[in-house]
Parts: structure tokens; sequence; C-alpha cells
């Protein structure tokens, strides 16, 4: 049996956005009689807690979603991480960057390096100039050592998407593994396969790809969801009105009619009707899902309901 996710960082409640992708998600999953797990994004203490993770659980039954098996925690497997950046060591694909944020921002921004890359400023370090900087006793980062090459991958909703691949962090100074390797071990490990998610991370995932091609993973099936952005054109946040299920059942709304609205936004129920997210299955039909973000402003929200 194929394997679908949801993968929310428990930094607070989830809001209308969250939920409208965890929707499509679950969709996709069980539509297809799959499973459907859940997979807690906490490798920053500072800002996620076991507080968030147990009311997010609430809000994901209360709008009508199941999962499969126990949420997994990321910060309960920093040694199988720890493990793939010693093998990415071993087989001469990292090195150690000393280089500051702003040292890695100026030289990003030169014209002749792709916008927002890190040109490999360490790499290109000598072995006298490399041992200066062990000796210094400065913490370091590890990278991917790539070469600059592209990489496509073919998105179920959007086709194909074509990025050049930078020498990514696998593990940040402070030994803390960073998202883009932590997500394809996770990923590999739960066997996933089907990625459903916000297209915000359309851009970072031929780097995964890229990864998981190097680690001998496979690679899953992605499909990135349009976003709900708010009338500024951000993406949606707390800030943004009560964009959380919990704010809209302190207004009166039921959980079913929030997600009725949720799934006409995103073109796949007419928002006439109170439906729960089992109600969506039979008819279900990834064509219909939206290629636009819904943008969602606190007049639109309450015309809405």
């Amino acid at each position: 049996m194929s394997r679908g996710r949801f993968a929310p960082s428990p930094t607070g409640p989830l809001h209308l956005g969250n939920l409208r992708t965890a929707l499509a998600a679950w969709l996709f999953a069980r539509a297809a009689g799959s499973e459907f797990v859940l997979r807690f994004e906490d490798l920053d203490p500072i800002v996620t807690s076991r507080d968030h993770e147990t009311r997010q659980l609430r809000e994901l039954e209360l709008f009508g979603l199941d999962w499969d098996g126990e949420p997994m925690r990321q910060s309960e497997h920093l040694d199988r991480y720890r493990t793939v950046v010693q093998e990415l060591r071993a087989r001469d694909l990292s090195y150690l960057c000393w280089c500051t944020r702003r040292e890695i921002r100026e030289a990003a921004q030169a014209p002749h390096h792709p916008t927002g890359h890190y040109p490999g400023t360490c790499r290109l370090l000598t072995d006298e100039d490399r041992q200066k900087q062990q000796a210094s006793g400065r913490p370091a980062a590890v990278r991917l050592a790539t070469g600059g090459e592209s990489f496509e991958i073919v998105d179920r909703l959007t086709g194909p998407h074509r990025e050049t691949i930078d020498d990514l962090v696998l593990e940040r100074a402070d030994g803390t593994p960073a998202y883009n390797l932590a997500v394809v071990v996770d990923d590999a490990a739960q066997g996933i396969e089907e990625v459903v998610r916000g297209d915000d991370l359309l851009s970072t995932t031929p780097r995964q790809a890229y990864l998981q091609q190097l680690l001998g993973y496979p690679e899953p099936i992605w499909a990135h969801v349009p976003l709900v952005l708010s009338p500024t054109g951000e993406r949606l946040a707390k800030r943004d009105g009560a964009v959380t299920l919990e704010d809209r059942i302190a207004l009166g709304d039921r959980p079913e009619r929030v997600v009725s609205v949720l799934a006409a936004s995103l073109g796949l129920q007419p928002p006439d009707r109170e439906v729960r997210p089992a109600d969506l299955l039979e008819t279900f039909d990834p064509s219909l899902i939206s290629r636009s973000p819904w943008t969602m402003s606190p007049t639109q929200i309450e015309s809405c309901w």
C-alpha cells in the first residue's frame, strides 16, 4: 500500500491555509486507498512544543481528518540524520562551511551567481585556509557539494520544474539537521510515495529530488497545491484575522462549513452544503484542483461563510 503524509511544524495552531493543504494531502492519499501519516517537523526547540502538537492533532481530528499510526517527531531521529551526513562526508560529497550569514548573503548577490544561491565559497578554500578555519574553533556547517548542475522534477499539478542545485546546507553550524536533508531522510524512512504540500516549496523540490538520487532513495510523486494568500499577496498568517479553526468555531461556524469552503477554494466542492472530508472522496478528482492561489480577506472570509 502506498503512503502520503502531512508534516506541520508545531509552532502554534494550524491556520486555514495549513488545513487546506492537509485536506488536499489527505484526499490524494485516501482516494487512492493509501495510508496517510503525520510527521512533526520539530527540529527547532525554541519555537516548537508538545503543547502545540497536541493542539494541532485536536484541530485535525475536529476538522475530520484521520491518520495511520503514531505521528513521527523529527527531534527523536537526530542520529538518523547525522548518519546520512557522515555517509555523504565519507563519499566526499560534502564540505565544511564557515561562512557567516552576512557573508553568504553578500556572496549570493554577486552578479555571476544564480540569485540567492550559495556560490561555494568554502568549497574553494585551499587546504591551508581550511586548516586555519578548523584551528580557529569556529563551528562549521556541512554543505552538499553539487557543482551547480540543474535538476528537473515533474509535478502532478504544475508539470516539469527545473532548478539549479546550489551547495545546500545539510547540517547547520550548531549541529541541527537542515530541512532539505531531514525531509528527504524522513520521507524515505516513512515510505512516503506521494508528497502533497504548498507550492511555496516547489522551488526547493529539485534539491530534495537530487539528494534522494544521491542517497539511492526512491523519488516520490510530487503535487504542490497553490497557497492561501492574504490581501497583501503574502502567505496567510494568524495575524490576518479569524483564520484558525478555533477562531471560526468561536464565531459560530461548524467544522463542516470550514471544510466546505476550503474544498470550494480548491475547486472541489461548491460551498452550498456542509461536508466532512470523507464526503469528498467519491468525487475527488486531482485534475479539478485550482492552479491559482486563493486570496482571502476578512470580508471575503465572511462572505464565504
